[in-house]
């Protein structure tokens, strides 16, 4: 899908996240903090309106029955997609893992992935017995499009990319690449970790195929996530798991299965996290996801444009990235550079970010990764560059 340019829109919501008082978190990318509406929402489920769904006749069940299946029904139109094409996970690696592991493979066996991948969008692939093929980067670090259009072919079941690079945050164009896909009649997954805080999604418009989100890093609780299916490929999977919740009639001898996407989803579900992710979408759509991506878009460029005049630092990734910088100070290991930063109150990511093979195309063991959210402001950078100036001053 094509992104259109964010409208400048300053926001001021540092106050409604009361676990970053004081602090300069600039680690959303792995965990999103939660604002104090989600963290009602999430207590008052708890707290207030509790009790288990889809089974009991009396009427908090019920009403808890109806909260939970509107929150389906809200993940999918986040995205524009339907409630019965959204299943339930916990998170979107089990949801990649799901794919892989069911979708059936029609004679073929392999898979069109990108240098700039997750672990979580490499591994399931791998375990499902699936032969891999990488599409490289450009020079600026996008998934170079035409040579994926070169590499596709009739043996590719899936084409599975990131919609925004954890490590580069570049954003992928999702409908040039469901065309690519569809081309030799592979399907597209999109990993949307990185994409549904921050850019507007419509799979509909987009042509893609699955894709999936996970809550914590949309301002959510953990322990849930959405795989967005479309429905003739959800009804072609068989389960995954089994127990209760997910079959029309077991005997001894036979069962059978409810359609999807209960089918997906054996056992107790996390019915709060579900009800803690409406919240969250409820919340991210009250500001606009148009003005969280051009208020994050003008600090990476006021960041980068901080981090260049400092003349120790290398920057990573596209000008233009979504919410995300990452870089590496000359000479220091990011794990030292992240060390100090913590004892200056700024909280960074440094490692390899669950992506390896990218850090290895790019040379290095690991970057720092400053990445933005709805509450972040010049402050947070200002402190950054701070607090790498005192790592240019220890380490010389």
């Amino acid at each position: 899908m094509n992104v259109q340019a964010p409208i400048a829109a300053p926001l001021d919501v540092r106050d409604q996240f009361p676990a970053i008082a004081g602090w300069h978190y600039l680690d959303s990318a792995v965990s999103a903090q939660k604002p104090q509406a989600v963290i009602d929402a999430i207590t008052n489920a708890y707290a207030r309106d509790y009790a288990s769904v889809h089974r009991g006749v009396y009427q908090r069940s019920a009403d808890m029955t109806l909260a939970y299946e509107a929150a389906r029904a809200r993940a999918g139109r986040f995205i524009g997609g339907a409630a019965e094409e959204v299943v339930f996970t916990r998170g979107a690696t089990e949801a990649i893992n799901l794919v892989a592991s069911m979708l059936p493979q029609e004679g073929r066996n392999r898979v069109l992935l990108s240098a700039l991948e997750h672990h979580s969008n490499i591994v399931p692939w791998q375990l499902a017995g699936y032969a891999i093929d990488v599409v490289p980067l450009t020079a600026d670090g996008r998934i170079d499009l035409d040579a994926a259009e070169a590499m596709v072919s009739e043996q590719h079941r899936v084409v599975a990319f990131a919609h925004v690079s954890n490590v580069l945050g570049s954003i992928l164009d999702a409908k040039r690449a469901a065309e690519i896909a569809h081309s030799r009649g592979a399907l597209l997954l999109l990993d949307g970790c990185q994409a549904a805080p921050r850019v507007a999604i419509d799979v509909a418009a987009s042509g893609t195929d699955f894709y999936t989100y996970s809550g914590h890093k949309l301002y959510g609780p953990t322990g849930i996530g959405v795989l967005w299916g479309r429905k003739a490929l959800l009804d072609a999977m068989p389960p995954w798991q089994g127990g209760g919740a997910m079959i029309d009639q077991v005997t001894f001898e036979r069962t059978t299965f409810m359609p999807p996407p209960q089918r997906f989803e054996a056992g107790t579900p996390h019915i709060v996290g579900g009800i803690g992710l409406a919240a969250a979408i409820d919340w991210v759509e009250g500001i606009g996801v148009d003005r969280i991506h051009a208020h994050e878009t003008a600090l990476v460029a006021e960041c980068r444009e901080a981090l260049r005049g400092l003349g120790f630092v290398r920057l990573f990734g596209p000008e233009d990235s979504a919410g995300i910088v990452s870089f590496e100070v000359v000479d220091v290991h990011p794990h030292d550079v992240g060390t100090i930063l913590d004892d200056e109150g700024v909280a960074i990511r440094a490692g390899h970010h669950c992506a390896q093979p990218l850090m290895q195309l790019l040379g290095v063991p690991a970057t720092c990764r400053a990445s933005f959210a709805a509450h972040s402001d010049s402050q947070d950078i200002e402190a950054l560059v701070a607090g790498l100036q005192k790592v240019k001053r220890i380490f010389g």
